[in-house]
């Protein structure tokens, strides 16, 4: 009980042993404050102690530091991740937009070939735009976004800014479809531009070329030759571009030249067209239900009106044929 009285005894109690004990600290502590101020002999002790303490501190601090860091990397790595993520939608969206220019600029210029060809043949033409392409084995057809309410109607010739593509077959009231010049079915009367031979171009299955197969084995063509349009037949104008022959050969009967042309229009790539509204005349018999008979301009004049002064004049008159002899058995019904 007195041991544990004396440990829970203040350390400066109020007795003369006490008051001793607080001089003595004080004193002690004066003296330590004079030698640091004098001789930095505190400073020394405490950064030697700090060099000895310093690691510890250090090891001490590594969870936290550790933890920080990662907090930090992985903030980092997700900022970096967005970024990298908007900067490569920000890079497709700009080379979708660059690819979208670069697509109208070549529109562009397409059209301005369509307007080049329009200014300088004079034509009456109608543009429209190609919606569909069917180039298949046996059916080279087209189909434009412009139809009979349109003013369109069958037979029209489409071109575009480099040649002949066709000509209208079918006519719906808001598109119409049209027949490839490299369609089977199809063929163009042409003129070679070098020697003016007068031949056929016909379709083939191909479908990138034409046909040439009655040319006859004295004529001069040769591969480069150009085609153009003759006008027979009155559906296509003369003059427009057709294609570029690109190989001569002997036909298989040993009669005939055969040869082979390059259309000039672009049929697979050409998204405007025109189509023409000066036609030539149809050279042929009139079509079924046409009203036959001479222009108004060469049809006779009326005949003047009889003067009343001067009475008309009788006309002779002209002898009757007798009826022949009727038979005398009677038609049955």
């Amino acid at each position: 009980m007195a041991l544990a009285r004396e440990e829970s005894s203040p350390l400066f109690a109020g007795t003369v042993a006490g008051t001793l004990r607080l001089i003595l600290y004080l004193a002690l502590a004066m003296v330590l404050m004079v030698l640091d101020h004098r001789n930095g002999w505190i400073w020394r002790l405490r950064y030697a102690t700090s060099v000895v303490v310093e690691p510890i501190y250090h090891l001490a601090g590594l969870p936290a530091a550790g933890m920080r860091t990662l907090s930090v990397a992985f903030a980092d790595r997700k900022r970096l991740t967005e970024q990298n993520q908007r900067l490569r939608e920000d890079l497709l969206l700009a080379n979708a937009k660059l690819n979208r220019m670069a697509a109208v600029a070549e529109q562009n210029q397409r059209l301005k070939e369509l307007l080049d060809t329009q200014h300088s043949l004079e034509l009456n033409v109608q543009l429209a735009r190609v919606i569909d392409v069917d180039l298949g084995a046996y059916r080279h057809r087209m189909l434009l976004n412009v139809g009979a309410r349109d003013g369109v109607k069958a037979g029209q010739v489409v071109i575009d800014a480099h040649g002949v593509m066709g000509q209208v077959v079918e006519v719906m009231p808001r598109t119409s479809l049209v027949m490839l010049v490299t369609d089977p079915d199809h063929a163009i009367p042409v003129v070679i531009e070098r020697t003016g031979l007068r031949t056929v171009a016909y379709g083939v299955h191909e479908g990138d070329q034409l046909s040439l197969p009655n040319i006859s084995m004295a004529a001069d063509v040769h591969a480069g030759d150009k085609l153009l349009t003759s006008g027979l037949g009155g559906r296509f104008p003369p003059g427009f571009p057709v294609g570029e022959i690109t190989s001569v050969e002997q036909s298989p009967s040993g009669m005939f030249l055969e040869g082979r042309a390059r259309p000039t229009a672009d049929l697979d790539r050409s998204e405007d067209v025109l189509l023409l509204h000066d036609l030539a005349e149809p050279v042929g018999p009139p079509e079924p239900g046409a009203t036959a008979g001479p222009p108004s301009d060469l049809a006779p004049a009326p005949a003047p009106a009889a003067s009343s002064a001067t009475p008309p004049r009788a006309a002779d008159p002209k002898p009757v044929a007798a009826p022949a002899a009727a038979s005398s058995t009677p038609v049955q019904p």
